[in-house]
């Protein structure tokens, strides 16, 4: 019994120390995705959008602490009941997720594994069974050196996430899962190839008939029933299909669509900020040096931004910037570059580096 103890340990504290390194590289990203969940369509809980990050921090940091407090053997009581409360948290997101289609996915191992939410409750349901015969025979968790011992390594261990946590939040993400990193080809992560398995819907159809709404499916053809009236359709994803890494990428000028002329660019720099009005102050200061030293070694040089070309100008005239403005979506932007403002460089649709505003002076022309 102890061996599968061991093993159950073993698997537990893996498991969370991989789901939390992932998200600890990159927090922003899991902080989107809080602010997914706090949304008015899924928990309506927008009063806490604004300190997603917060939640985010806290969460990652609990959640890769209790892998690794459980690994060494440190509090085990105090480590699996949490670890059985967290996993128990987790259950009912995906849960809630994958029965009312809300958030198609959940994070729960950042961008570097994607599962749909059905796949991370049942993943959620091994784990409180795991946990459970830890909690059953938690006198069999020992620790795996002395007490001292893996106190300090816990105690080391917080101390080192933490200076990640806020490092990665000031430049970028240390390891970039995303299919924007450095050395991706855009052009191709765009691609469908031949052959991919296409989606596959389902339509529910209302029509009133003699005065009662009725729900009908399309094989049963509605329509044809004499005296019905069209009410609503209904229509519910059964298979996603096959969807390329890269699926909503777009450069819009005055609403003009050139994303291939750009794609095809030697050298493309693009500064990336989702949302101007929220962009940090002195990173746009920065851009404008920056700027200049790109058109001087041949860079054609954009601002690539959710917000509106009105906008764009007003800032435009502040910084006296001598670049114009592409469109894009905001959740793309945002998982382009995590920073607002970032600098993107291109090369014929190949990105060549990455930067937050923070090191703009490392830029590479």
């Amino acid at each position: 019994m102890n061996i599968i103890t061991q093993i159950a340990r073993l698997l537990v504290s893996i498991t969370f120390i991989f789901s939390g390194f992932v998200k600890l590289i990159d927090p922003l990203g899991s902080a989107y995705k809080f602010e997914e969940y706090f949304g008015a369509d899924v928990l309506n809980l927008e009063i806490l959008s604004p300190y997603a990050l917060q939640f985010s921090i806290v969460l990652i940091l609990a959640e890769i602490m209790l892998g690794v407090m459980l690994l060494v053997g440190f509090k085990p009581k105090l480590t699996v009941w949490s670890l059985f409360f967290t996993t128990l948290l987790f259950l009912f997101l995906t849960w809630y997720s994958a029965y009312y289609d809300k958030v198609t996915d959940c994070g729960c191992f950042g961008d570097a594994i994607t599962l749909t939410p059905w796949e991370t409750f049942y993943k959620n349901i091994i784990l409180i069974g795991l946990i459970l015969l830890l909690i059953k025979n938690v006198y069999d968790i020992q620790p795996v050196f002395s007490e001292f011992f893996v106190k300090v390594v816990s105690i080391v261990s917080l101390v080192s996430f933490i200076f990640i946590t806020f490092y990665v939040l000031k430049h970028l993400p240390i390891i970039d899962f995303r299919a924007y990193a450095v050395g991706k080809n855009i052009p191709e992560g765009m691609l469908i190839p031949e052959g991919a398995a296409k989606p596959i819907f389902e339509d529910t159809w209302t029509y009133k008939v003699d005065g009662v709404d009725k729900e009908f499916t399309t094989e049963e053809k509605p329509w044809n029933i004499k005296g019905s009236t069209f009410v609503d359709r209904k229509t519910k994803t059964i298979e996603k299909g096959y969807e390329p890494p890269i699926h909503d990428f777009t450069m819009e000028r005055n609403g003009e669509d050139i994303t291939e002329m750009l794609l095809k660019k030697e050298r493309l720099m693009l500064f990336v900020a989702y949302d101007l009005s929220k962009a940090d102050d002195k990173g746009l200061v920065n851009l404008k040096e920056v700027s200049e030293n790109a058109l001087q070694n041949g860079y054609t040089v954009y601002m690539f931004s959710a917000s509106t070309e009105e906008d764009y100008l007003k800032w435009k005239a502040k910084y006296n910037f001598e670049f114009d403005l592409l469109f894009c979506d905001e959740t793309t932007l945002k998982t382009i570059v995590r920073s607002n403002p970032g600098i993107v460089t291109l090369n014929k649709g190949v990105i060549t580096g990455k930067w937050s505003w923070v090191d703009a002076d490392k830029v590479k022309y």
